[in-house]
């Protein structure tokens, strides 16, 4: 027998199921939400883009800012200057190296953001700094000019090691043997989460609500990001929605439970917007 097909429910962080109507009621008082995402889900994409409607349509443009992980700070310059109008969309999208699936999955926020006049942040540490302190560690970075300085979180950034996220990564990476060290590749981690928290408050101000658009594991748990935007500032309201996957979406594993704020479960046959090389 043909069954309903619902392309996702949505879950509280004990479990409950509950309406888009009520969350956003909720993600609307908050200073920043931390939507995570699974970067191949077009429920993730669509869903991204109806919250940062919605909650504009609740705040209005004048309070409203959007960070995208998929945009790094090295870009910030070529992209402020497409926002302003000062070039145009094909001018930006080929001066600087864009995710591959950006035309499809993060266009369309950008463009929605310069159409409502709404403040775009990109937040992540460019590659070339994180593959140094996966390499060499956070010391790698002590000799870089002020200049470069400037692209990343203020130096030197803490890591809290025994994040349980940060131990699981550790532990998936310690039998990889040789030279390779944990330890740096979690150093690495964490510099793209201190960068991305510092520069969502770089771009929030009171009254402002910032929709922070990342992978679900830079913020679930409440930890990396989350984690350096309460260490650099105190007392914010921070929300949190995560996506994952499930064989059966009418019940929440126990293992996502407060994961996030919200759970917003997928079937897992849903279709990817792009494979990955292992796939």
């Amino acid at each position: 027998m043909a069954q309903d097909k619902p392309a996702y429910t949505l879950y509280t962080s004990s479990g409950k199921k509950t309406t888009w109507t009520k969350a956003v009621a909720d993600l609307y008082g908050a200073d920043i939400v931390c939507f995570g995402e699974l970067h191949n889900n077009p429920i993730a994409h669509w869903l991204t883009l109806e919250l940062l409607r919605d909650l504009t349509t609740l705040r209005g443009a004048d309070h409203m800012a959007t960070g995208m992980e998929m945009l790094e700070t090295d870009q910030d310059t070529a992209l402020q200057a497409y926002l302003s109008g000062q070039t145009d969309r094909k001018t930006f999208e080929t001066s600087v190296k864009l995710w591959d699936n950006y035309p499809t999955d993060y266009r369309p926020v950008v463009s929605f953001c310069q159409a409502q006049r709404i403040p775009v942040l990109a937040t992540n540490v460019p590659r070339s700094y994180a593959r140094l302190v996966s390499r060499g560690g956070p010391a790698a970075l002590d000799t870089l000019p002020p200049a470069e300085r400037a692209l990343l979180a203020p130096l030197p950034y803490p890591i809290d090691y025994d994040l349980p996220g940060y131990q699981a990564m550790r532990e998936m990476m310690a039998g990889h043997g040789g030279s390779f060290n944990p330890d740096h590749f979690v150093a690495a981690q964490a510099l793209k989460d201190a960068t991305m928290a510092h520069r969502i408050l770089r771009g929030w101000k009171p009254g402002t609500l910032v929709l922070h658009l990342n992978g679900s594991y830079h913020s679930d748990n409440h930890e990396g990001i989350v984690w350096y935007l309460n260490h650099y500032r105190k007392g914010l309201t921070i929300k949190t929605l995560t996506v994952v996957e499930q064989d059966n979406i009418l019940q929440l594993d126990a293992e996502h439970r407060t994961k996030a704020d919200y759970i917003i479960v997928v079937p897992t046959s849903m279709t990817k917007t792009y494979l990955s090389d292992f796939e």
